[in-house]
């Protein structure tokens, strides 16, 4: 008996072995992005309850080095976003997974955020990419059921951000700020019946990033019956 209990000593560490195995290995990017993001899918997403868009193509962080925010004007920023960091930055709408051809090549990410902001800081850092001193691009379509004319674009974000609308210039939010809902609103604008495609760029030194983005009506009162895609 003592001769069959030594042989089944290897047997019993090598199982006692995998469960230690399979827990050292670190978690998957999935894993990561969760508590903030979703894998987009291919059925188009309503806004949230409060008309917030969260579904988006974002760009893994392109590096621009800022020690602080305050300097971030608009002339800093519009400069700063003119630069071509990639083909197609003001109209490509790209897929899931493509990959920009940027120095160095940098991911296009579909992900749906769990919040009515996106997290941007959360995004790079589940990537194990550069949180601070950095700019990012997000692209969404917002297929409208009807030309719908008189909205407005509605953005807060940490830091500065640009936003353009269909290719046009909708709203600046410049200087250090913090993230407010509808912080800067834009003038009126027309989305088209069908495909718009809305385009942002945020750009933050130190600290946190994140944004929100909705359309609201002549009243004020949330844009809720248009749907999310990324095509």
């Amino acid at each position: 008996m003592l001769g069959t209990g030594l042989k089944m000593l290897p047997i019993l560490a090598a199982c006692l072995a995998v469960p230690a195995l399979a827990a050292e290995q670190p978690p998957s990017a999935a894993n990561r992005l969760a508590p903030f993001f979703d894998p987009a899918t291919s059925t188009p997403k309503a806004p949230d309850a409060d008309g917030f868009l969260q579904r988006w193509l974002l760009l893994e962080p392109i590096v621009k080095p800022n020690r602080s925010n305050t300097g971030f004007t608009g002339t800093y920023v519009r400069a700063a976003f003119a630069q071509n960091y990639f083909p197609g930055q003001f109209t490509v709408v790209p897929h899931d997974g493509e990959k920009a051809a940027a120095n160095p090549p940098l991911q296009w990410h579909a992900l749906d955020s769990r919040l009515f902001d996106v997290k941007l800081f959360n995004f790079a850092q589940a990537l194990g990419k550069p949180t601070y001193g950095v700019i990012f691009w997000a692209v969404t379509v917002v297929n409208s059921p009807r030309e719908m004319a008189k909205v407005r674009l509605a953005v807060g974000s940490n830091s500065a951000s640009m936003w353009w609308v269909n290719g046009k210039e909708a709203a600046g939010l410049f200087g250090d700020r913090r993230m407010v809902m509808d912080d800067v609103v834009s003038r009126p604008l027309t989305l088209h019946k069908g495909r718009n495609v809305i385009r942002g760029a945020v750009i933050n030194g130190p600290g946190l990033s994140d944004f929100c983005v909705r359309f609201i009506d002549a009243d004020g009162q949330p844009i809720r019956d248009i749907t999310l895609s990324v095509k």
